[in-house]
């Protein structure tokens, strides 16, 4: 079991706003899960991965991709207060589901 968030490279975000947007996509995701798959996942270690996506194409990509396969997904989308001069999608969510189910969509995708 893992959870993966894809963030956009485009934005070229500081640290710490990226380490803040993939927190949101993390919580968002994880909140849309079923009860025993969360409680599986963390068992198991919580497995967190943050990947790196180009644009936002990829990653309206991999969402509709993920979505197809049955994964939960969780789009966000900063609201343009302090980084980002207006609203601005950062990254997406994955899971938390069965490793092998994720990697096949988004297995050849390079860690951050």
């Amino acid at each position: 079991m893992k959870a993966v968030v894809l963030v956009r490279q485009d934005l070229k975000m500081d640290k710490g706003k990226m380490s803040a947007q993939c927190g949101h996509a993390f919580v968002d995701v994880v909140l849309k899960t079923d009860k025993k798959k969360i409680e599986k996942w963390r068992q198991e270690g919580a497995k967190k991965i943050v990947l790196k996506v180009a644009h936002m194409r990829e990653m309206v990509k991999y969402k509709r991709l993920a979505e197809e396969a049955g994964l939960k997904t969780a789009m966000i989308t900063d609201a343009g207060k302090t980084f980002f001069k207006k609203a601005t999608t950062t990254c997406l969510g994955i899971g938390p589901d069965d490793e092998d189910k994720i990697d096949s969509i988004t297995g050849e995708l390079k860690m951050m």
